[in-house]
């Protein structure tokens, strides 16, 4: 078990949310004059927790504020670093300036995308399952697209989560309506199915004691864990799903960062258009973390229990609450698809890999249990016996560098913390050289 003394920060919890200083809120209670009839959304009351990373930049404010002269090094949030390929943003600086013109200028767009970035998606991207360009939205995000699938799934499905897990796929669950009541002792939604993904059982859950449920939201490579399926646990996973009428919404964000056989899409499975919708992103792919830009695939071949086509109900979801993706950002996705532009955002993406196994064969030389690292831009680190939070007190404390909770993934990352290995190399470096210090 390792000891850490926690520092004055804020307290620790299981889940996090943003906190009020008790004067600010007397202050705000103060200022409430008036107040309409509306009740507030009962489901938002249920929330347990803010968005995991903005509490994290309130304990780095709070640390600032502590040592001003502290050069901090962030591997919390996942953004990235590098800088755009030219070819890339050449291509979208180019159309926003076709704009000025007459003959340039464009509007609205097809909700569900640029005819030409969705066959590049199919064809560059699954060229070796067959999906259809009809099949691909493009979104302004996969976090975006997760929303619109709960919207489009309701609030009387039943739901898994890999735990731990992307805070989003919890916490729209919670807001649709589908999650229950939270459980103070467990930590965990009543409604919601915790499949638990630890060093344990190789980061896939124990299927044959799992319930079934209607959504099965996997992440793979997962974040937090930075764990990639293998093809025959994605197999067992589809098998299940079939086995119980789910529907499986595979997240694939950091498929690119695959270095092994591990499938990049669940696609690749045979029978999972039967029971899968995936969800990508050109964030983490192609630095657009800022530009904004994602992709769903829907199959044709997905239909819910009365035989009505999935992708129809999207496609209205798409088109009730969607205008489009940004032009230029479709332009830019376009340049990324392309030989020249594919190359480069490769090379990007090799850049964060070669940071990532800095931080991991650091770790490792320190006796710390590690995983991930390989096939993502995420190291998760065991701490046996040890709160979360107070790991990433301790380590904010002595070295000044940020890192994220695992418990803030869910119950299942109690004991860990995941660090990112988005950064300029020099600061990969540095943080590799202050954690040699501070553990050796």
């Amino acid at each position: 078990m390792y000891n850490f003394s926690t520092c004055n920060a804020m307290p620790c919890r299981n889940f996090l949310w943003p906190m009020i200083p008790q004067a600010r809120l007397e202050i705000q209670k103060e200022r409430v004059v008036c107040h309409t009839r509306v009740q507030r959304n009962v489901n938002l009351e249920k929330l347990q927790n803010g968005y995991l990373f903005p509490e994290i930049s309130m304990h780095e404010l709070q640390h600032i504020r502590k040592y001003p002269d502290a050069k901090l090094i962030n591997l919390g949030i996942g953004d990235t670093t590098e800088p755009i390929p030219d070819i890339v943003a050449v291509s979208m600086a180019e159309y926003a300036h076709a704009l000025s013109t007459v003959e340039g200028y464009r509007g609205y767009g097809a909700e569900q995308g640029n005819k030409a970035l969705r066959k590049a998606i199919a064809e560059t991207l699954y060229k070796d399952v067959q999906v259809k360009d009809s099949e691909v939205f493009v979104s302004d995000g996969s976090q975006c697209d997760i929303t619109r699938l709960q919207l489009l799934l309701g609030s009387n499905v039943t739901m898994a989560v890999q735990d731990p897990s992307f805070p989003a796929y919890i916490d729209t669950s919670v807001i649709i309506g589908q999650a229950g009541d939270f459980e103070e002792k467990s930590g965990k939604f009543g409604n919601i199915e915790y499949m638990n993904c630890g060093p344990q059982n190789n980061f896939f859950p124990d299927l044959a004691k799992t319930r079934r449920t209607d959504i099965i939201f996997f992440c793979s490579p997962n974040n937090p864990t930075g764990q990639a399926a293998t093809r025959q646990q994605l197999e067992e996973l589809v098998k299940f799903a079939k086995e119980n009428g789910s529907i499986i919404i595979f997240d694939s964000a950091y498929a690119v960062y695959v270095t092994d056989d591990s499938p990049r899409s669940i696609f690749e499975i045979p029978g999972a258009k039967e029971v899968a919708i995936e969800v990508s992103s050109f964030s983490k792919f192609a630095g657009f973390t800022g530009v904004r830009l994602g992709w769903t695939v829907v199959p044709e071949e997905l239909c819910f229990s009365n035989g009505f086509p999935v992708i129809n109900d999207f496609n209205r979801i798409v088109c009730t609450c969607f205008n489009g993706a940004s032009n230029i950002s479709q332009a830019g996705g376009l340049a990324c698809l392309s030989s020249e532009g594919f190359m480069a955002v490769c090379s990007v993406v090799n850049y964060y890999k070669e940071n990532a196994k800095i931080l991991l064969e650091t770790l490792a030389s320190l006796g710390l249990k590690v995983y991930g690292g390989e096939n993502a831009p995420y190291v998760w680190v065991h701490f046996p016996g040890s709160k979360s939070w107070d790991v990433f007190d301790y380590i904010l404390e002595k070295t000044h560098i940020i890192t994220v909770p695992g418990s803030g993934f869910g119950p299942g990352g109690e004991e860990f913390l995941r660090m990112s290995t988005f950064g300029h190399r020099e600061t990969i470096l540095e943080a590799s050289k202050r954690l040699k210090n501070l553990f050796s």
